[in-house]
This record gives C-alpha cells, structure tokens and sequence, in this order.
C-alpha cells in the first residue's frame, strides 16, 4: 500500500436499511474492486493504473491476480491520465483510479487535452467522492468533479446507486469506446436497486412515477430519496424517484416523464447544485418542458471534517430535508 492511502478507520453503512432483497450494504469502491477482478479474468486488454492509492481505491486486488497489467504510477496524477491515454492508444482498456479530488482536479487539463480531444478509450473511476469521505476534511471532498466532468465534450459521466449497479456499470463501460467519469464514494451504502435491474448508459431507473411530484437523484441519494418516499407516501402523497445514473448523456424522456406526470421536481445529489445533477436537469426542462424544479444538493459552499452523518445532516443530505423540500415547493 503507497503512503496516501486513508487512515481514518471505515464507518457503520450509511442509510436506515431495508436493503433490495435483503442484500446486505457495501461501498460502491468495494464493488469496483471485485468487478475489475472479475474483468481481467475475462478479458485480457483490460490494464488498471493508480496514483498510490490501490487499497483505498480497492485496485489492488485487480493488482494482486495480475501484476503484470497494473501500473502504480505514484503521486502524479497527470501522469496517471497521460499513461492511460497512452495505454489505450496501444490497444489496451485502461481504468485509471484515485480519490475523485485528485483525478478531476490536479488532471483535469490532461483529461481535457490528451482524452477528450482526442477521444480515447480511457476510463477514469474516481472513489472518495463528496462529503462522506468524512474526516479527511474539505481539501479531499470532491463536490464539483460532476461539473468538472460533464462540461468536457464526448466524457460519459455515470454516478451508481449502489454496489449492484456499480458492477454493472464497470462491465458496461469496459465495452463501451470512449471516455468515462465513474464516481464512487468510501461508505458503504444501501443496496437498493432491484434484482432483475440491467444498466444501460443514458438510461434512468424509475422506480415510480409519481403524480405529485418527482425525485430525481443520483448516487447515495437514491437511498435517501426512497426513504423520503416512504414518509411523503405516509403522509397522503403520492411521489416517485427516479435513478439518474447516467448524468451526461441525460436521459431526457425519463426526465421529461417525471416532469409531465406531476407539478414538481426535486433533485437530489451528494454534490455542488451548481454544475451537476440538478444543474442538467434544469437546463433539459427549461427549454424542453418548464416544471418547478428545486435543488437538494450542497450549495455554493465547500465540505468539512466530521463522521458522514453528521455532515449528511448538516448540509441537509436527507430525507427529512427531501421532505420539507418536497411539502412547501408543493
């Protein structure tokens, strides 16, 4: 293990439970972990590279089965992206991993340059993303890398549910040419996607559709959107949620849905309000099909050091918050 790996010890699972089928909770890191080992048994141009951080990233058990195909390339995250870039231009399908603040931010202008311009098959799978990281504090939350992502031309931006849907995210994208922002967080979360689920890149996941209003979220917020669901349905009212995995391309006709079938929408995203989840679907609906839209997210502000329940709670990163969002838009 390199020196940057986490030190702070891993927390109790996020969320109240009641997991899909009873499937216990896992880190959408630990699932990444697992499905590229499951992925260089099976094909061989899959490489992994990491910026010194393969325990907390969970690449080194893709590391450990096939030394040969991994590359630690050290604290230097622009190396990291121009070796990938490199790597695909041989043939290979690279995954390059590190903490999401690094990987979109300290390489953001080799992303721009060497990938996206040129349009390589480079998939970046950043973990450690938003204010669940905890206690490494603001300088290590990433709550704009979405914005950062979504505003290059041809990057595909995907933020996964769960643990379920991160394994089927990391297949799909192996298969697909082009570049690819994955966000994956440090906790583990709720298992809530369904058994018979089969993710597709630029399609969302309505679990219902609701005639009062709609909650479109991504990530973690998934979880905490249906426990808002429960309450609002407790309460008389009739409310969907929707998993917006894909946030660039946007699924429009699952959006649209959403929006011609109740009064309000409300998203909701473990990231800025500016630039990311909330930020695409207002754009999409202002000039597509103008409905009430409100925002539950982070606003203009950054992160700061605490267990990430404590600062779920106090940047309004819950049900409760969904909730009183829900009733006075309403």
């Amino acid at each position: 293990m390199g020196s940057r790996e986490e030190k702070t010890p891993p927390h109790p699972p996020l969320g109240k439970g009641g997991q899909e089928g009873g499937r216990q909770a896992m880190a959408t890191r630990d699932a990444y972990g697992a499905a590229l080992l499951e992925l260089g048994k099976k094909r061989e141009d899959v490489v992994v590279l990491d910026a010194d951080l393969s325990g907390s990233t969970k690449t080194a058990k893709f590391a450990k089965a096939f030394p040969e195909r991994f590359f630690n390339i050290g604290i230097s995250e622009q190396d990291l992206v121009g070796t990938a870039g490199g790597l695909s231009l041989a043939g290979k399908v690279p995954f390059a991993s590190t903490f999401a603040i690094f990987e979109t931010g300290r390489a953001w202008e080799q992303i721009r340059q060497s990938i996206c311009y040129s349009k390589l098959n480079v998939k970046l799978v950043a973990t450690h993303s938003g204010i669940t990281v905890g206690e490494d504090g603001a300088s290590h939350q990433a709550l704009m890398d979405v914005a950062l992502m979504r505003v290059l031309p041809d990057m595909t931006v995907i933020v996964p549910s769960d643990g379920v849907e991160t394994a089927q995210v990391i297949q799909s994208i192996a298969d697909y040419y082009g570049p690819v922002y994955v966000r994956l967080g440090r906790a583990k979360v709720p298992v809530v996607m369904p058994g018979d689920y089969r993710f597709q890149i630029g399609r969302a996941h309505s679990f219902h559709i609701g005639k009062d209003a709609n909650i479109i979220a991504a990530g973690f917020m998934v979880s905490v959107s249906l426990d808002a669901q429960k309450i609002l349905k407790s309460q008389g009212l009739d409310v969907g949620v929707v998993n917006m995995s894909t946030i660039k391309p946007l699924d429009g006709e699952a959006v649209l849905a959403a929006a011609r079938a109740s009064r309000l929408i409300v998203t909701a995203e473990e990231h800025s309000v500016i630039g990311g989840l909330g930020s695409a679907v207002c754009e999409f609906l202002s000039e597509q099909h103008p409905v009430t839209v409100r925002r539950v997210g982070v606003l203009d502000t950054f992160g700061r050091s605490g267990k990430p329940e404590e600062l779920l709670a106090l940047y309004g990163l819950t049900a409760e918050e969904i909730v009183k969002t829900v009733k006075t838009s309403l």
